[in-house]
């Protein structure tokens, strides 16, 4: 039936999860014995599309990348809860290879993830990528917490970075947020690339909802940290 609205709606988004953990690609096989796999339950009831976006995708095989990819289907790394539940490490490398790219945003999934802020998220993806031995850099990181979760969503022609004519949706970021954070980042701007990616990886690490210092919404203040503002959350109207 989902499939269905999918071919009546074309325009909507399918979001599920999809090969969290061991256990739970095991179960769908078991469920659909026919099928060549988890991806694969999905893909014969017509739900893997371009709008789809599925979560997690720790145990994916390489063939269910390479599907996802022809598909130009999304994925939601949620490494904070993937590391909670101990369900994997989502294979980064793999779905950002040059032969089957696959479109990856950043989830936090606070239903097992641990936090809310994306500069947590990519705190996370960075010990998942260590742990598998790939690097993560930070730049790469914030694009997966803007222009590559708007490309997941097909948004990036509206969203994810600040070219002409998109909505002016966007946050300030304080790297000298907190103390800890004030005596790690100098006051003074980063004058090269290299200070740069110090600055900003320094910020992903220590960083989380502190560290915003404003938020606009097409264009307009709706929040600004003052400091009468004990927590972040104050909203200026």
């Amino acid at each position: 039936m989902a499939g269905q609205l999918l071919q009546e709606f074309p325009d909507v988004y399918l979001h599920t999860h999809l090969s969290e953990n061991v256990d739970e690609v095991a179960w769908v096989q078991q469920l659909f014995p026919h099928c060549q796999g988890y991806l694969d339950a999905y893909d014969q009831a017509g739900l893997v599309k371009e709008r789809s976006v599925f979560a997690h995708g720790v145990q994916l095989t390489d063939a269910e990348f390479q599907r996802l990819s022809e598909a130009e289907a999304a994925i939601a790394f949620c490494p904070t809860s993937n590391l909670f539940l101990g369900s994997g490490l989502f294979k980064l490398e793999q779905a950002k290879s040059t032969e089957y790219p696959v479109k990856v945003g950043l989830g936090t999934d606070v239903g097992a993830g641990t936090s809310f802020s994306m500069l947590q998220t990519a705190n996370e993806a960075y010990k998942v990528a260590q742990l598998r031995r790939q690097k993560l850099s930070p730049f790469k990181a914030l694009f997966l917490a803007t222009l590559g979760g708007a490309r997941a969503l097909c948004l990036e022609d509206v969203l994810g970075n600040f070219d002409i004519g998109k909505a002016g949706d966007f946050i300030v970021l304080d790297p000298r947020a907190t103390p800890l954070m004030a005596f790690r980042n100098d006051a003074t701007a980063p004058s090269s690339l290299t200070e740069l990616a110090d600055r900003t990886f320094a910020l992903m690490m220590m960083g989380d909802d502190r560290a915003v210092a404003a938020t606009y919404i097409l264009g307009a203040l709706a929040y600004e940290r003052t400091a009468a503002s004990p927590e972040p959350g104050t909203f200026r109207r």
